[in-house]
C-alpha cells in the first residue's frame, strides 16, 4: 500500500463547434502563478497556429487553465504468488 501524488496542468479551449478541447501536461512548474501570463500567451499561440484538429472544428478561445493535484491512496496490494 502506498500514497502517491501527481500534478498536471490542463489547458481548456473553446472550439468553433461550441464544444471544449483540453490538453493536459504532466508535472508543471510548482510556482505556476507567475507563469500564468506565459500560459495564456502559449494558448493564444496554439489557437493562432491552428495546431490541433478537433472533432468540433478549430480552436477559437481560452476557456480555462487549471493545475490539478491528485493524491491516490492504494488501499490493497494483491498477494504475491
Amino acid at each position: 500500500m502506498a500514497v502517491t501524488t501527481s500534478r498536471m496542468l490542463r489547458l481548456t479551449f473553446t472550439t468553433d463547434g461550441g464544444k471544449t478541447f483540453a490538453v493536459t501536461i504532466p508535472n508543471p512548474k510548482v510556482d505556476l502563478q507567475q507563469a500564468e501570463a506565459e500560459a495564456v500567451a502559449a494558448m493564444d499561440s496554439i489557437i493562432t497556429s491552428d495546431l490541433f484538429l478537433t472533432s468540433s472544428s478549430a480552436l477559437t478561445g481560452i476557456r480555462d487553465i487549471r493545475v490539478i493535484d491528485t493524491t491516490t491512496n492504494d488501499l490493497f496490494d494483491p498477494p504475491k504468488v
